[in-house]
């Protein structure tokens, strides 16, 4: 992000079910127009993300990383909390913009749900 614009894209298939966007379950992703990988929908949090939720709790805007120890050997985690304005375009498509206050009023990351 600190070079400019990050645009993110997570599409999943039509299944022609009753499934809201944002209960999809598997999604391509790509960034900056690049394929990156797959992302999934977790169903629950668990203590290990309890514990994060909690010590992000007074956290109101930025981005950091905090230490994290797993089974025998530490490691970190990445994390960053704004404020995100969410624009519905159909009941296939959703995005989330970023919007920084210091700024002009553009959005430096752009998250966009679609279903193809």
């Amino acid at each position: 992000m600190a070079s400019g614009l990050v645009r993110i894209a997570l599409e999943c298939d039509n299944n022609c079910g009753p499934v809201r966007l944002l209960e999809e379950q598997n999604w391509r992703a790509f960034c900056n127009g690049k394929k990156c990988g797959f992302a999934g929908r977790k169903e629950y949090c668990g203590v290990k993300e309890w514990k994060l939720l909690k010590a992000l709790e007074p956290v109101s805007m930025g981005a950091g990383v905090m230490p994290s120890y797993g089974e025998g050997e530490r490691t970190e985690i990445m994390y960053m909390r704004a404020k995100f304005e969410r624009i519905v375009g159909s009941r296939d498509s959703e995005a989330f913009y970023m919007m920084n206050p210091d700024s002009n009023g553009a959005p430096e990351l752009s998250v966009y749900l679609l279903r193809v």
